[in-house]
């Protein structure tokens, strides 16, 4: 199955936010171990490897909080594009009973991150947030089933113009320990906004009506803000 994926310009990169202190913190870190070593150490090479597995540790915690630019390119006239809120890998794609908030049998597409993916978290689909609730939790593997349910997570239901509720959940993994989300309840949100970020390898589900057309398969790759992942029908809820 191809992808759906609209590329915008990938080479115009920066940094999150999330991660500027934690970078100045490690590279202040990196230069006076890196210095120490040199100094105390008289055989230089063992200095110099040190010095080397820092800066690659630097360059690893740079690569997870990088920003790339993007906005979506293709057709969202009608409100009815899902995109893929993360980068990563299409881990779960099945009917469930969402039990938090919608009540229904849905579509649970899941997307997982590890450590090597843009972690920044995008809202997938246009409308109004209308709700919002953060759960504490355990710390279980983000790929396994129950960390849906039983890890920490937070909870983004979004109203699209069509009246569908789409439930975000983002949800921490054995390794991150943090769920950032900036939407708030209220808010009109759109596909090329952020909806937070989550620290570490992790993955992000949504819920979708069981009349979606999915575009995606177990196994694909995505890129948030871009992949089409799915398309709502388009056509108007009564109220």
């Amino acid at each position: 199955m191809q992808v759906n994926r609209y590329y915008t310009d990938e080479m115009k990169v920066k940094i999150h936010h999330e991660g500027e202190n934690i970078l100045l913190v490690l590279f202040l870190i990196m230069v006076a171990s890196g210095a120490m070593a040199y100094h105390f150490f008289d055989y230089k090479p063992v200095a110099w490897v040190l010095i080397a597995l820092m800066a690659i540790l630097f360059l690893l915690v740079l690569n997870f909080f990088r920003l790339p630019r993007r906005r979506f390119k293709g057709d969202n006239s009608d409100g009815t594009a899902v995109l893929s809120s993360v980068d990563g890998t299409v881990v779960a794609l099945e009917e469930v009973y969402e039990d938090e908030y919608l009540h229904r049998n849905v579509i649970q597409l899941s997307v997982f991150m590890t450590i090597f993916n843009v972690h920044a978290n995008w809202v997938p689909v246009k409308g109004e947030v209308i709700y919002y609730k953060h759960h504490s939790g355990r710390f279980l593997a983000a790929n396994l089933p129950k960390s849906s349910s039983d890890n920490e997570r937070s909870s983004i239901v979004i109203r699209t113009s069509t009246g569908e509720e789409i439930l975000v959940r983002q949800i921490a993994g054995a390794i991150a320990r943090r769920i950032v989300t900036y939407v708030e309840q209220g808010e009109q949100v759109d596909v090329n906004d952020f909806i937070g970020f989550i620290k570490f390898g992790s993955r992000v589900d949504i819920f979708l009506p069981l009349d979606t057309e999915i575009l995606v398969k177990l196994g694909d790759r995505t890129w948030g803000g871009e992949t089409l992942v799915a398309r709502l029908n388009n056509k108007k809820k009564e109220s």
